[in-house]
């Protein structure tokens, strides 16, 4: 686990611009959102989950989260059809702030283009990088 400016970025997951993390298991990923954007967010009040089965387009909105402070977009980090969501975030959006790389997780995507779409992520140190020049 890297700790960039107070930020966790555990290693071994892909990341996105829009601050969404992706890991590989087997032939799914999951999804959820960083570190960094939980912060970013504050405290989050509601999760709009994507609907299982419906088909997510990389960098396109796959849900919202709302916070005391705004409605932001979640962004599908990768192309693919949704085959589980967190129903936990329906009752427990808090899950975000709390555990946002394991209990905060969004969604599982059986994904269409996986090798070509991680090409267009980045790696955790790749990620630090990117959220350091933010912070500046």
């Amino acid at each position: 686990m890297m700790k960039i400016g107070g930020y966790e970025i555990p290693e071994g997951l892909y990341y996105s611009k829009e601050h969404e993390w992706v890991l590989i298991k087997g032939d799914r990923v999951i999804v959820g959102i960083t570190d960094y954007a939980q912060k970013a967010l504050h405290e989050i009040v509601y999760v709009e989950l994507p609907l299982v089965g419906s088909e997510v387009k990389q960098m396109r909105t796959m849900g919202t989260v709302e916070s005391v402070k705004a409605v932001s977009e979640i962004f599908a980090p990768i192309s693919g059809k949704v085959v589980e969501t967190n129903q936990n975030l329906v009752e427990n959006p808090e899950l975000l702030n709390e555990h946002p790389y394991t209990d905060g997780w969004i969604a599982k995507v059986q994904p269409t283009n996986l090798d070509r779409e991680l090409k267009s992520l980045m790696n955790a140190q790749e990620y630090a990088e990117y959220i350091s020049k933010l912070e500046e």
